[in-house]
C-alpha cells in the first residue's frame, strides 16, 4: 500500500469503482441515428435558449464567455471566482489576455460564495462572477445576482458538473447572464472532453456564438484523437477496466505524496486546447443523451436511499440542496467534524476501489502552481479563505455510480462511524 495509506476496509479484488457516476457511453451510439441532434436535445430536455454551443471542453466554454464579455467592457478587467474549484477555472481566466482571477471565500460548510467576501470584492473594475453548481448541487444565486448587478458584472454559472439540475423547476445556468456544461470524463454524459455553452439574453447569445466561431476552429488531429480517447473510455469504463485506466495512477500518485496529480488536479495552460468539436463525438452525445434523463433520475433514487444512511452518522453532514431545487447526484459531499476525521477516513478508503475522493486537493489559493503562474491570489493568513479551506479540509466525496451495491456503502459507512 502507498506510504501512511491501510489496507482497505473491503478486499478491493479486481474492481474499481469510478469516484463519480457517469453515464457509460457505448459503441453504438456512434452508428446509431438519434432522434435529434445534440444541441437540439439539450433544448428540449432542459428548456434552453437558442443557440446551444457546442464546444470542445467546459473551460473552453468559459473562455468563450469571458473573451465575448471582455470584448464588450473592455475596462473591466477582473473575474471574481470561487476560492473552492477547479484550478482550470482559474486557469481559463489566465488564457484570456488582461484579465485577472480574484478568488472569493465560501460560506462555511458549502459551496455557495461568501455575500460578504463577495461584496469586498465587487468594483466597477469587476466584469464577471463565476459562481459553481459543484458535485450537481444547486448554489444560491439569488445574492450573488443582486450584487454583480450592483456592480454592473455579469454572472457565469459554472454548471459544469451538473447538467440535469434544476432550481425552481427551471435549468441551472439560466439564472445567471451564461451558463456552462462540461462533456468531460466522469460527468454525468461523456464525449471524453467537451462543453456546452449557453445564455439566455438573445443579444449575448450571439456574441458567444460569433466569438466560439472565431476562437474554436477546426482541429483534425485533436478531435481524432479525442475520438480514439473516447472509444478507449466505453472499452474501459467497468468496474474492471477502471481498475487499470484509473485505479493504477491514483495509487502511483499517492504513493509518490502527490495528492494534486492523485486527484487530477495539475494543469497548465497548454491543457486547454481551444478548437470546435466533431460531428461524430456530437452524434454520440446526441444518442446518449436519450438514456441521460432515466439514468439521472436512478441516481437521485440511489441517493435518497444511501443519504438516509449517511444521516444517521452523528458529525456527518452532506451537502444538499435547498427545498426548491433539484440536482443531481454524480456522488456525495460529506463533511466531517475535522480534518482528522477526514483524513484518516481517506488513509483507510481513497485507494480500496470503493469510489471514495477528495473533488479537489485544496482550496484554489493553496495550489502552489497557480500561484507560480500568476493565476492565484496570495494565501494570505490563517484567516483568509476559511470557508473554502475548513470545506477543503474536512469534506471527502463517495460515488453514487450504479456499481456501489449495498455491501460496498456499507463499508464505506463502517470506516466512518469507526473514525468518528
Amino acid at each position: 500500500m502507498p506510504p501512511g495509506f491501510s489496507k482497505p476496509a473491503l478486499p478491493a479484488g479486481s474492481f474499481e469503482l469510478p469516484p463519480t457516476a457517469g453515464l457509460p457511453a457505448v459503441f453504438g451510439d456512434f452508428i446509431r441515428k438519434p432522434a435529434r441532434a445534440f444541441t437540439l436535445g439539450l433544448q428540449d430536455w432542459l428548456g434552453l435558449p437558442e443557440p446551444v454551443i457546442p464546444t470542445c471542453s467546459g473551460t473552453a466554454a468559459l473562455v468563450v464567455a469571458l473573451k465575448t464579455l471582455h470584448q464588450r467592457a473592455p475596462a473591466k478587467n477582473q473575474v471574481i471566482i470561487p476560492a473552492y474549484t477547479c484550478p482550470l477555472v482559474a486557469l481559463a481566466v489566465k488564457l484570456v489576455p488582461g484579465l485577472s482571477a480574484l478568488p472569493c471565500d465560501t460560506v462555511r460548510g458549502g459551496i455557495d460564495l461568501a455575500p460578504e467576501a463577495l461584496g469586498a470584492l465587487c468594483s466597477e473594475r469587476t466584469l464577471a462572477i463565476v459562481p459553481a453548481h459543484l458535485g450537481g448541487r444547486v448554489a444560491d444565486l439569488t445574492r450573488v445576482c443582486a450584487i454583480a448587478k450592483k456592480c454592473g458584472a455579469l454572472v457565469i454559472e459554472d454548471a459544469a458538473q451538473a447538467m440535469g439540475a434544476f432550481n425552481h423547476g427551471v435549468s441551472v445556468g439560466l439564472a445567471g447572464d451564461a451558463g456552462f456544461f462540461s462533456l468531460a470524463v466522469g460527468k454525468g454524459l461523456s464525449t471524453y472532453e467537451g462543453g456546452v455553452l449557453f445564455s439566455r439574453h438573445p443579444d449575448l447569445s450571439a456574441e458567444l456564438a460569433a466569438m466560439a466561431k472565431k476562437t474554436l476552429l477546426p482541429d483534425f488531429f485533436r478531435n481524432l484523437r479525442r475520438l480514439l480517447e473516447l472509444a478507449g473510455y466505453m472499452a474501459l469504463y467497468s468496474p474492471s477496466g477502471l481498475r487499470h485506466a484509473y485505479g493504477r495512477s491514483l495509487r502511483r500518485e499517492l504513493a509518490r505524496g502527490d495528492e494534486v496529480r492523485a486527484v487530477g488536479d495539475y494543469f497548465t495552460l497548454e491543457d486547454i486546447p481551444l478548437h470546435s468539436p466533431d460531428s461524430l463525438r456530437l452524434r454520440a452525445a446526441a444518442n446518449a443523451l436519450e438514456r441521460l434523463p432515466a439514468f439521472l433520475a436512478q441516481g437521485r433514487m440511489r441517493a435518497e436511499k444511501y443519504l438516509a444512511e449517511l444521516r444517521k452518522l452523528e458529525g456527518v453532514a452532506v451537502v444538499r440542496d435547498n427545498p426548491d431545487a433539484n440536482g443531481v447526484w454524480p456522488f456525495f459531499m460529506a463533511l466531517l467534524p475535522g480534518k482528522r476525521e477526514r483524513d484518516d477516513i481517506l488513509r483507510r478508503l481513497w485507494t480500496s476501489g470503493l469510489g471514495v475522493s477528495k473533488l479537489f486537493a485544496h482550496a484554489l489559493p493553496d495550489y502552489a502552481y497557480l500561484g507560480e503562474s500568476g493565476t492565484g491570489s496570495p494565501a494570505g493568513g490563517p484567516e483568509a479563505y476559511s470557508g473554502a479551506r475548513d470545506f477543503a479540509a474536512r469534506m471527502f466525496t463517495i460515488t453514487n455510480s450504479p456499481w456501489l451495491d449495498e455491501e460496498k456503502f456499507s463499508g464505506i459507512v463502517a470506516v466512518m462511524r469507526e473514525s468518528l
